[in-house]
């Protein structure tokens, strides 16, 4: 299983998200420190009710804590784009589009 459909498989277990978008953006990081050819850097876009009332910081813990398995060996960086349900509109929404 490539590590992006791992993420997404992990990350769907852990939050049964409204929306989830994962994205390999490693080819951008060519020649960095932790490229790796099969995959190291990721984008993640992910709605989902668990984050509701929780601080931006919790739901990046909480993300951590559902690929924990993946660190260091397979994932060397995430970009995280965490919305509750009925956040993601407006700039928020335009940001996350911006990843996609």
């Amino acid at each position: 299983m490539r590590r992006v459909e791992r993420i997404e498989q992990l990350l769907r277990t852990a939050f049964a998200p409204e929306r989830i978008e994962v994205r390999d953006v490693s080819a951008a990081h060519r020649g960095h420190a932790g490229f790796d050819g099969d995959g190291s850097h990721f984008r993640v876009i992910l709605i989902s009710a668990r984050f509701n009332g929780q601080s931006r910081t919790a739901r990046h813990r909480l993300v951590y804590d559902a690929l924990a398995s993946m660190f260091p060996d397979e994932i060397h960086a995430l970009t995280l784009r965490l919305h509750a349900p009925g956040e993601a509109s407006g700039a928020a929404e335009a940001r996350a589009q911006r990843c996609s």
